[in-house]
């Protein structure tokens, strides 16, 4: 049946695959150029990696000696962490605190009774004041959640308000500031006061707060040299007062005595020495007549021989504050600490006086070196609020943070504080027994992880150039060189080593890469004296080097230029000579504030020609993007010529069936007309 021909469906001659095998001779030129365009996109492609490793290598390099370079970064550990914490800023200097947490700052949380879950609010004005901030809400009327998704809107951030399931079938709201503080009390006003009152949070009390003020009226002084001026009592060393009082006290008061205390010491220990008495003083008498004087003879007052007194002994008390009771019995309070500025101490009466009644307040000075000054004294009480409202279930009540900084004791409403060490921002988390230490210190993790980066970075760029220059040469095990350079890189993956195999010997003899491999070996081993350690000098000393190991013996792999890191050495250099470090990598030798050595500046310096716009790497690619250019135009003609070529050949063998067609059909006409021909004879 192959050799049946069937006009229209198959070629008498197989012309189609004469046709075909003629084209893929004719082709041949132009297969050749579309395999040089692969290849050179190719090329490229190994040119933008290396470009690639460049750049990661420029960025770790640059990251070590930029303005956000590690070496300034600063980290706060601190001795207990469920105590308190810190953030850093570069502007944190290294140094050491000790700091006690004596009280955490709270903001007000108010909870109402178990009130029915159906319970509606009426419609109203709802005023919440924070401080000397007032929140005013809008409400029109609905039910307990309605009112509370209401609070929550439009709290301003600085109040909110709960539901929370007390007691099955029931809830109780809960109201809370955001703003923590003893100044930053939570009050209410306009309709919130009834729907508080109604719901079991407040209820009304007298007011609890009342000042005693000082003047010579209502202060005691047991000698004369305590002074007292615009409602501030000041006593020199020595010196003692009493302020009367009659408050009685219950078990459950939630009184607090509240005043103020400012100190001046004299730290230096000079004390004022009595000076010898003057004597006598004998006045002298003349006579003049006739427009002559004559003195008389000075009188002498002969005086006993002065012996000075001796300097009183330096003693120090800080437990200057005493409280006494109707029973004749006293108290001291707790110590206070020197402050330049009035500082604001509080005591809870209740756990002082144990139900006695005070009688008094006496200021003892028995310092010798020290002035105490006593101002704007208060009882009061710190759950109520403004407007004579007590809560009947505080779950918190608003007050501020107190904390000793070295023995000083410091007072912030809020318990992140920013304001106290330069850079260092305090997280207070609870109070402390014991004082906490916290170190500010450089960050030495982030330095040692820049480090392995830029070393890393490096490897992989060192890696990448070892590839694709290397030359094809068999050797007697049967494995060629070049495989066993990427075989070496044992952290590769399978995908990997495999990609990194397809281009060994890409740009074998590369002038270009050859040079940049060989000057950052020689940037990485040169020596850059540093100001702060002079024997510090390469980074083979901090454990960075191309046999960080100290491994003995001959190793080819450790002759291709690569570093490895020796961990314990640069731990221990990390630890005390941070400065030499960054020195190492960076330096100023010319007093103008801007590096001009090291090891990562000259990294930078050298690779930024090969990245840099219209660099090293962008000419090469740019170049075999013009060669790829008229490469693929050189293709489109030779597809418009084989485009051609092929028509011309199917026109030709149409022809060609075409005539060979005709010719059949005549020799069959001759045919017939012979047999015609015959039969008519």
């Amino acid at each position: 049946m192959s050799d049946v021909f069937i006009p229209g469906v198959r070629s008498r001659f197989n012309s189609e695959q004469t046709i075909q095998d003629l084209m893929r001779l004719e082709q041949v030129p132009r297969d050749r150029v579309q395999s040089n365009i692969e290849n050179l996109r190719t090329q490229r492609g190994y040119w933008q990696e290396v470009g690639r490793r460049i750049t990661s290598l420029r960025d770790s390099a640059r990251f070590l000696y930029s303005f956000q370079n590690p070496f300034n970064e600063r980290i706060a550990q601190s001795g207990n962490d469920s105590v308190l914490t810190a953030s850093t800023t570069r502007e944190a200097a290294e140094q050491s605190f000790t700091f006690t947490v004596k009280q955490t700052a709270q903001a007000d949380r108010f909870l109402s009774q178990p009130q029915d879950e159906r319970t509606r609010v009426e419609a109203g004005n709802y005023k919440f004041i924070i401080g000397k901030d007032e929140i005013s809400i809008n409400f029109r009327g609905g039910t307990l959640r309605e009112f509370t998704d209401a609070i929550n809107r439009g709290g301003q951030d600085k109040v909110s308000a709960n539901l929370l399931a007390v007691q099955s079938g029931t809830r109780s709201l809960l109201i809370e500031s955001k703003v923590t503080g003893a100044e930053n009390r939570l009050g209410f006003s306009g309709d919130t006061v009834d729907l508080a009152i109604q719901i079991g949070m407040m209820e009304r009390g007298n007011e609890t707060q009342s000042a005693i003020p000082i003047n010579e009226n209502t202060v005691r002084r047991t000698n004369q040299t305590a002074a007292i001026n615009d409602g501030v009592l000041t006593l020199p060393p020595g010196s003692s007062v009493s302020i009367p009082l009659n408050i009685s006290m219950t078990s459950d008061s939630n009184l607090m005595l509240k005043l103020e205390t400012l100190t001046k010491a004299n730290n230096n220990g000079n004390f004022i020495i009595s000076q010898p008495p003057p004597g006598p003083s004998v006045p002298s008498s003349s006579v003049t007549y006739g427009g002559i004087t004559i003195n008389n003879e000075p009188s002498a007052a002969p005086l006993p021989e002065w012996t000075p007194p001796a300097a009183p002994q330096r003693r120090d008390d800080m437990a200057v504050l005493s409280l006494f009771f109707s029973d004749g019995s006293s108290v001291k309070l707790p110590s206070i600490t020197d402050s330049s500025s009035f500082t604001s101490r509080e005591f809870f009466l209740s756990d002082i006086a144990q139900g006695r009644t005070i009688t008094s307040i006496n200021v003892n000075n028995n310092n010798t070196h020290r002035e105490v000054s006593v101002g704007k004294v208060e009882i009061l009480d710190p759950v109520a609020t403004t407007g004579g409202l007590r809560p009947l279930n505080a779950v918190s009540t608003a007050r501020d943070a107190i904390i000793t900084m070295e023995g000083i004791e410091i007072k912030r409403p809020t318990n992140n504080i920013d304001d106290l060490v330069p850079g260092v921002t305090l997280n207070i988390k609870s109070v402390s027994e014991m004082p906490v230490e916290l170190n500010v210190r450089a960050d030495t993790e982030g330095i040692k992880e820049a480090v392995i980066s830029f070393v890393g970075n490096y490897n992989r760029l060192m890696a990448e150039i070892n590839v694709l220059t290397s030359a094809r040469r068999g050797d007697l095990s049967g494995v060629s060189a070049d495989e066993r350079i990427v075989d070496e890189l044992t952290y590769l993956s399978k995908e990997e080593a495999d990609a990194m195999k397809s281009r060994l010997g890409a740009f074998n003899g590369d002038s270009t890469l050859n040079n940049l491999k060989n000057n950052l070996r020689r940037i990485v081993s040169a020596p850059y004296p540093t100001d702060l350690e002079r024997e510090l000098t390469l980074l083979a000393q901090i454990g960075i080097s191309t046999n960080a190991a100290r491994n003995t013996g001959y190793d080819v792999s450790r002759l291709r230029g690569y570093l490895e890191i020796d961990e314990k050495v640069l731990d221990a250099a990390l630890e005390n000579k941070v400065p030499a470090i960054k020195q190492i990598f960076a330096n100023d030798t010319d007093g103008d504030l801007m590096s001009d050595t090291g090891v990562a500046f000259n990294v930078d310096r050298l690779v930024r020609s090969f990245v840099e716009t219209g660099g090293i790497i962008s000419l090469k690619t740019s170049t075999i993007d013009s060669r790829i250019s008229q490469d693929e135009r050189r293709v489109s003609t030779l597809d418009r010529q084989l485009a051609a070529k092929e028509q011309e050949l199917r026109i030709q063998y149409a022809q060609m069936e075409s005539a060979y067609a005709r010719m059949e059909q005549m020799s069959t006409s001759l045919d017939n007309f012979s047999q015609q021909n015959r039969s008519n004879r």
